[in-house]
């Protein structure tokens, strides 16, 4: 049977990685799913292979660091489906990893107006939104790196510890008014996001790899199942929650 039949579901970073997979799964267990994402390519080639699969899907573009564009995603959705139940901020970059005295003023706009700035503007719409119709449930893509640190990458740390304080804070605004809000902390996760930085510089893939206790890297669908299980009934009693799912790996030291 599935779960989220009739249902509506938003992505952000819906078209590649963990919102990819994210996407596809909600689309599965029958959840309309909403595709909010930069790159549109990519986005259109997920909405397509959700249809094949007798799914329902449309992609918005969607920059969630940009305010205008985040305004026009949601009034699309209420426009399209009148709805939202489920939310996924999954939407982020990585950093280019460099000491802290070598970071830049540019690199720390560009990953907190969209690893933080634009998880917070999602959720002020998405939590209006669910407000008005009675509730709904938001997950947040954090980090391991929110919940601990690493060295080269001290403005991504910032912009997930960041992400877990929205989430802790707004789970406690909304809890009587059946809004649940919980985020999911991936530990390193094969993406392309990864691939890419492996590409740059392949000494990375053993020192990640030598900090994950199951010795392997864990696959887009592992946390999209997380995700789908915080949206769902089983986790009702969960709210304000930060779920590490990183192959034993809890704190990054």
């Amino acid at each position: 049977m599935k779960r989220f039949t009739e249902k509506v579901a938003l992505v952000t970073g819906g078209n590649s990685g963990i919102g990819r997979a994210t996407a596809l799964a909600f689309a599965r267990d029958g959840a309309k799913v909403v595709i909010a994402a930069r790159r549109e390519t990519l986005a259109l080639a997920v909405v397509e292979e959700i249809k094949k699969d007798d799914g329902e899907a449309v992609f918005i573009k969607t920059d969630v660091s940009q305010q205008l564009q985040v305004q026009n995603l949601f009034n699309k959705v209420k426009k399209i489906y009148g709805r939202l139940d489920f939310a996924f901020n999954n939407a982020g970059v990585m950093a280019p990893m460099r000491r802290t005295d070598k970071s830049t003023t540019d690199t720390w706009d560009e990953v907190i107006n969209i690893n933080l700035f634009g998880v917070w503007l999602c959720m002020k719409y998405e939590i209006q939104q669910m407000l008005n119709q009675g509730g709904g449930v938001i997950v947040n893509n954090a980090s391991t790196a929110g919940i601990g640190g690493l060295p080269g990458s001290a403005i991504y740390s910032a912009s997930k510890h960041g992400v877990i304080g929205l989430t802790k804070s707004a789970a406690a605004e909304y809890t009587t008014e059946n809004i649940r809000v919980n985020a999911v902390c991936p530990g390193p996760i094969m993406t392309p996001m990864l691939e890419e930085l492996f590409g740059v510089k392949p000494q990375m893939k053993d020192a990640f790899l030598s900090r994950i206790p199951m010795n392997r890297f864990g696959t887009p669908e592992e946390i999209a199942g997380v995700v789908l299980w915080l949206c769902s009934h089983e986790a009702s009693f969960m709210t304000g929650c930060s779920i590490v799912v990183g192959g034993g790996q809890t704190v990054i030291p």
